[in-house]
């Protein structure tokens, strides 16, 4: 069971395919693994077992009558708990969504069910995307296991945690302003934000309408193009989704980066904000490996990060309050605090304040495609900081919007966070890789030439085994 929980999607894959594993003996190991672990780190609000296990025998049956659908065929799978999954709770991790039964699946969900993947269960998450790390809720917020009791990042809380533990080689996130990307980060593990318009979030409880993105979560890169597969398409019934085509995103994976161009973004997180010593050092040293690989690393100058910090707040909190607004008036008291106080930043902001921002997101966007004109990707931090203590809401408070995330939700350009080292007391660190719009193959071909050179993924959190 310890050996099946830190496999690869790729490792699964090629024991299921070649019937020397069978779907149901992986969903019971993890199950069993979830049974043992989750009391502690709190990654799932809803495991589903029953409705596992019946997709793993039918994944099985298939596998017996030679049919095999693909790399996703009986590997299992966790949906963030804004996900909706027919005859399942969404409850959004609140009180005001307890109760709440989907009449249909999310498309993501769909498509991943397509591929013959299995969904274990519903993954905790800040309330409604918004309010955590919250301890006011019907249920706890999940513990990062790096460290003991610290902070797993958000929103995509329980996605992350589940990864890092062991108990599921993949699951889905959003990323409004960096919620993939963040518990990528705190947890080790490897989170895609892919171009704005590349998967549908049809059956997906928006944030914020403009800057909602659905994600892989992963433990390596390799992975993560494997899910993105599955979920990229056009949908005619989401209304940002982007009718363009979908390419192999492994086609690039194993080329390394030399001749590559690859922008330095270092005023992020030495300038305009001062990241902790040890981050800054990680994404410096990362600079110095992809010139050993043979890319031409240099720095170069894209708008203030407090900029895209404003644009991306201030769109986000119109949107949202719009999304709650009827909610908050009938039920505030259902809320937790935090996503209480975080949604009400939008009912004091004007109409004229939306417009304004949308007017500086299109000269962002304009200024960074500009900037990136002739680079393949850019290199800067995810997080400013290792992950703080859970139960230290003060340091929480602090770390949390200290990022460099949300630049990317603004232009909408895929990105990704990845493991980049640890601090002396043994905490994550991390990168951040961003290309060009429909260009998530070359995000994960500099992603995965770092991963294979440092091998920084393949640690796990100690006394897991």
């Amino acid at each position: 069971m310890t050996t099946l929980a830190w496999q690869s999607i790729t490792e699964l894959a090629r024991q299921i395919a070649g019937k020397k594993l069978s779907p149901l003996e992986l969903v019971d190991a993890q199950l069993a693994r979830i049974e043992r672990l989750d009391p502690k780190w709190h990654a799932f609000i809803r495991v589903l077992p029953d409705r596992a296990r019946a997709q793993a025998r039918a994944a099985e049956a298939e596998i017996a009558a030679g049919r095999h659908r693909g790399p996703l065929h009986g590997i299992p799978v966790g949906l963030k708990d804004i996900i909706d999954v027919a005859g399942v709770a969404t409850t959004c991790h609140s009180k005001i969504y307890a109760d709440h039964v989907a009449t249909s699946s999310a498309v993501v969900t769909d498509k991943l069910e397509a591929e013959g993947a299995v969904v274990m269960g519903k993954m905790s998450t800040h309330e409604f995307a918004i309010g955590g790390p919250s301890f006011d809720l019907p249920w706890p917020p999940a513990i990062n296991p790096w460290g003991g009791a610290n902070f797993p990042g958000g929103s995509s809380s329980g996605s992350g945690v589940a990864l890092a533990t062991g108990m599921l080689p993949a699951a889905l996130g959003t990323d409004t302003g960096g919620s993939v990307r963040n518990p990528a980060s705190m947890c080790g593990i490897v989170g895609l934000k892919p171009t704005y318009g590349r998967v549908s979030r049809r059956g997906v409880y928006p944030l914020a309408f403009s800057l909602d993105h659905v994600g892989p979560m992963t433990r390596d890169v390799a992975d993560n193009a494997l899910v993105l597969q599955a979920l990229a398409g056009h949908d005619p019934l989401d209304p940002g989704s982007a009718n363009v085509a979908v390419p192999d995103f492994s086609t690039e994976i194993g080329r390394g980066v030399k001749g590559l161009r690859i922008g330095l973004v270092r005023h992020f997180y030495d300038g305009d904000e001062t990241a902790h010593p040890e981050q800054i050092k990680a994404v410096d040293e990362a600079a110095e490996i992809l010139r050993r690989l043979g890319a031409d690393v240099r720095e170069i100058q894209l708008a203030p990060l407090a900029e895209y910090t404003l644009c991306n707040r201030v769109i986000l909190a119109s949107e949202a309050f719009a999304i709650h607004r009827r909610h908050l008036s009938e039920r505030p008291g259902d809320y937790g605090a935090l996503a209480r106080q975080r949604l009400a930043v939008g009912a004091g902001l004007a109409a004229a304040d939306y417009v304004d921002a949308l007017r500086l997101r299109a000269r962002l966007i304009a200024q960074t495609n500009a900037a990136m004109e002739g680079l393949d990707g850019l290199l800067t931090v995810s997080s400013m900081d290792p992950p703080p203590p859970i139960a230290d809401a003060a340091e929480c408070a602090r770390v949390y919007p200290r990022q460099a995330r949300q630049p990317f939700n603004v232009t909408g350009q895929p990105a990704i966070a990845i493991p980049a080292g640890f601090t002396p007391d043994g905490l994550p660190l991390s990168i951040q890789i961003v290309g060009h719009n429909w260009q998530e193959a070359r995000v994960y071909r500099i992603a995965h030439a770092y991963e294979d050179a440092t091998g920084w993924g393949k640690r796990h959190p100690p006394g897991l085994d």
